[in-house]
């Protein structure tokens, strides 16, 4: 038991010499902290900006990678939605749809009429 209290007493003796080699005690007294509390909270908002910055930064990436699946989405929306009308459109698409209300595709040119001025 005695070389225990030797050992403890050992590793005290070389940690309270380190801690004075580092003199942590100057650095840390209240004078000191006081005297840079400034810089200190300088320090702190600092960092407080820097975590909200890249907080939107990621927030706005985000929704940039969104916006751009919902621009692909639209994309093919609209090419499809274009080539069906395109389809539709056609001279014998036409005269197709509107065969059930009557109407029938002209067999003979048009004739154009001329009204002279008085």
């Amino acid at each position: 038991m005695n070389t225990y209290k030797n050992t403890v007493s050992g590793k005290r003796a070389k940690a309270t010499r380190f801690l004075e080699l580092l003199d942590i005690g100057y650095y840390l007294s209240y004078e000191k902290v006081f005297g840079n509390l400034a810089f200190l909270l300088f320090g702190v908002v600092l960092a407080m900006f820097y975590i909200w910055n890249s907080h939107q930064t990621e927030k706005m990436i985000r929704e940039m990678n969104k916006m751009n699946k919902d621009l692909k989405e639209l994309r093919w929306e609209y090419m499809s939605k274009k080539s069906e009308l395109m389809f539709r459109s056609k001279q014998s698409e036409v005269a197709r749809s509107v065969a059930p209300l009557g109407i029938m595709e002209l067999r003979t040119p048009p004739k154009k009429i001329q009204v002279f001025p008085k």
